[in-house]
């Protein structure tokens, strides 16, 4: 069982690197390896089916609609058609789907519809890579590729944004952090993950304190 398991693993693995080939910095292979890294992490101190948490974590992001017009049914269907193309149950090719489905932050008032232990290893993993030293330079790589400004003080963050507003926002990228980043620590489902977000919190509230400090020449 645990060769197949591992074979399927390794299957995954391999269609995601030639899949995410030339994608976006922040949103490439190296991310989602990451986030499969710190999956396993968190895993060991959750009750959840491993194989499940491993594919999904590894699939999780192999179509971001952000880049495919906004087209959230993407990502599902590539990973539906490409686990239905592995010896898989069913079972567990629906459980990866909705983890897919329901992983991303799409703004502050947007109701998740689904949840399972295995989807908030991932989502806590996912989270994590969005937060402290790898989330801001993610969140400026991102900023550079939409050709963003780094900062205006004129435009304030927009803390109640619609899941619409939020897919479609051009705000400065520090105004990220507010309507993102520093909501993360406080939303994350495992202990474990929330002890990992305490110091990459902390580690975003500095640097933010010494860009406001270097923008104003006080520093």
């Amino acid at each position: 069982m645990r060769d197949i398991e591992d074979r399927i693993i390794q299957e995954t693995v391999n269609f995601v690197k030639n899949t995410l080939k030339g994608a976006e910095g922040g949103h490439d292979w190296f991310h989602t390896h990451r986030v499969f890294k710190t999956a396993q992490t968190i895993a060991k101190n959750e009750k959840v089916d491993i194989l499940v948490v491993s594919i999904g974590a590894l699939l999780h992001d192999i179509a971001d609609s952000k880049f495919h017009n906004g087209d959230e049914t993407v990502g599902p269907r590539i990973a539906k058609e490409f686990l239905e193309s592995l010896d898989i149950e069913k079972k567990i090719i629906n459980h990866v789907v909705l983890i897919i489905e329901n992983i991303s932050f799409k703004g502050g008032n947007t109701i998740q519809k689904f949840t399972s232990p295995e989807l908030k290893v991932i989502q806590d993993a996912d989270r994590l890579d969005a937060i402290g030293a790898i989330g801001i330079a993610r969140c400026f790589n991102y900023g550079g590729f939409k050709n963003r400004t780094l900062y205006d003080p004129e435009i304030a963050p927009n803390l109640n944004m619609t899941k619409e507003e939020y897919k479609n926002s051009i705000a400065p990228t520090i105004n990220h952090f507010y309507e993102k980043l520093l909501l993360l620590k406080d939303r994350m489902n495992t202990k474990t993950g929330k002890c990992m977000a305490e110091d990459r919190h902390l580690f975003m509230e500095i640097f933010l304190n010494q860009f406001y400090k270097e923008w104003e020449g006080r520093q």
